[in-house]
């Protein structure tokens, strides 16, 4: 990357590497390990990292016990994992992504059941669900919650590194048919 000039990446820390049921008392130090020697290896090459928080990976620990997006208690559980990241990467990761087009995993893993957890109404996609008792809006209010849940704990805690955090969304055009 650094050979054609990249002066940047963006990249997604797996939840489930970090912490594989997504509570604290499993974290996975190989998986620490892991995102330290490649934010180490950016930076040695001059390229700065961009971190992306959530992008479609939640622990299935969180989906079985609580019921994943669909759950208020996942705005806690999300927020003490992004605090073991800013934690463990923030004194060299300055840019922060918390989820990655919240709207895509909102619609197409509970409205379509085309992405995980595959939850639809439509019994020829998903054997699970119910779309008119799983509405997206109630994933998209937990995944703002989980956002802002996050951002207060880095403003808490980590705000002197300097870093920027924001909610990664998706742009359409008007017609387009989803």
């Amino acid at each position: 990357m650094a050979t054609i000039g990249f002066d940047a990446y963006r990249f997604s820390i797996s939840w489930s590497r970090i912490m594989p049921d997504g509570r604290e008392s499993s974290i996975n130090q190989e998986g620490i390990s892991f995102y330290n020697n490649l934010i180490n290896a950016l930076l040695e090459k001059g390229i700065t990292p961009v971190v992306t928080l959530y992008h479609y990976d939640l622990p299935q620990a969180l989906e079985d016990s609580i019921g994943g997006w669909l759950s208020p208690e996942i705005a806690n559980h999300f927020a003490l994992y992004a605090e073991i990241c800013f934690r463990e990467f923030g004194d060299r990761v300055k840019h922060w992504v918390t989820l990655n087009e919240a709207w895509m995993f909102a619609t197409l893993g509970y409205r379509y059941g085309l992405y995980a957890p595959g939850r639809c109404s439509n019994k020829v996609t998903s054997l699970v669900g119910d779309s008119t008792t799983e509405p997206i809006y109630k994933v998209m209010h937990h995944a703002l919650l989980s956002h802002a849940a996050a951002v207060d704990v880095y403003n808490r805690k980590f705000k002197g590194f300097g870093s920027y955090i924001l909610w990664s969304v998706s742009f359409f055009h008007e017609g387009e048919n989803w």
